[in-house]
């Protein structure tokens, strides 16, 4: 009887990339489903309308979701997820400092924007290390 409970890298690898596919995945319908919120983050310096952008991050979040969720283009993903958290952050920045400036938020929706800038960080780590792993498999 073969012993199932060696784990491989791939293996290792597999649970953190259906994890941020699935969660990639989820906010790309979101670009479609429901715009606006995406829209209002587009830093205003970028030339043309926000839809544009909110739609193409949308794809590209659904494009990379699918690259993470098959072992074959996995390390890829893991890149691609990497350069995708990298592109967003501008968008994440233009968040914080709308909420920061809006005197009708929350102090405590102001700190929590502050506070998911930092998060982007593991997020990367996470699609580095899937990508890692992958290439190991």
């Amino acid at each position: 009887m073969a012993d199932n409970s060696v784990t491989t890298p791939t293996d290792t690898g597999r649970r953190p990339a259906l994890t941020l596919s699935g969660m990639l995945l989820g906010v790309g319908v979101l670009h479609f489903v429901a715009p606006k919120p995406f829209d209002s983050i587009v830093p205003p310096a970028l030339p043309g309308p926000a839809r544009n952008y909110t739609y193409a991050s949308g794809v590209a979040e659904i494009g990379v979701a699918a690259a993470l969720a098959i072992p074959r283009t996995r390390s890829l993903g893991g890149r691609l997820a990497v350069l995708l958290f990298l592109a967003v952050f501008p968008a994440n920045v233009q968040m914080t400092y709308d909420v920061v400036r809006n005197e009708k938020a929350s102090t405590a929706f102001k700190i929590g924007t502050v506070l998911r800038l930092p998060l982007q960080i593991p997020m990367i780590t996470q699609a580095r290390k899937v990508s890692r792993l992958a290439r190991r498999g």
